[in-house]
């Protein structure tokens, strides 16, 4: 029995990691337009809500898989429309991607975190981690730094109201690399910048990569507090 979300808001929000295995079942549209409906209640400029997220499921997912994989495979590399990170980070930072990087990959079963575990992990992600659906979201071409973090607000009302719904998701930045091909089977038009995707589906508890959760910075590492 799968086990219902969290009671309380606070629960809910501490519950939301990121799922890498899903289970082979159809996310229903309803569930989908409900959480979307939902989470554009996130606060935006003047009310502007300049997101908007192209959803692609069944044969339409799977072609998007085909010429996404297609395109790694042959060696095509990433060039994504914004960046995602700074250059550098300062070292406690770096601590932490390092041990978030090597966590999934030894859940993920391999043995030694080396560049073809890295491979096959980035190919994964080009695959959704076999999720039944999947949001491409993107922003106006002329969007600025204010413009992404509506659509961050937005993403994270997404992903707790999947939560509150029994569902799962993973954000990702990786397959925006391929914008070009996004671009090309979903229709999306040159005047739009591709931030992001997210795989969305029921997760798969039985994978060992879905119980690896991150330890998170203390609150002393990002908290100041002046009286």
């Amino acid at each position: 029995m799968t086990p219902g979300p969290p009671a309380d808001g606070l629960s809910l929000i501490a519950s939301r990691h990121c799922k890498r295995a899903f289970l082979d079942r159809a996310v229903p549209r309803d569930a989908l337009a409900e959480v979307l409906r939902t989470a554009a209640h996130a606060p935006s400029s003047r009310n502007t809500q300049l997101w908007q997220v192209t959803v692609v499921t069944g044969d339409s997912l799977t072609a998007l898989v085909d010429a996404l994989c297609e395109a790694y495979d042959r060696g095509d590399p990433p060039r994504p429309d914004c960046t995602s990170r700074p250059p550098s980070l300062d070292d406690a930072a770096e601590r932490r991607a390092e041990r978030a990087v090597t966590g999934v990959l030894l859940a993920k079963g391999h043995a030694v975190p080396d560049r073809a575990a890295g491979r096959a992990h980035f190919r994964d992600n080009l695959r959704f981690y076999g999720a039944p659906a999947a949001l491409v979201c993107h922003l106006p071409k002329n969007a600025v730094s204010g413009t992404f973090l509506e659509l961050g607000l937005f993403l994270q009302n997404v992903m707790l109201a999947l939560v509150a719904r029994g569902l799962a998701s993973c954000p990702q930045f990786s397959v925006a690399g391929y914008g070009d091909v996004l671009r090309a089977q979903l229709g999306i038009g040159p005047d739009r910048l591709v931030v992001c995707t997210m795989a969305v589906g029921y997760a798969d508890e039985t994978a060992q990569v879905n119980r690896f959760v991150p330890g998170r910075a203390g609150l002393e590492e990002y908290v100041q507090w002046r009286d």
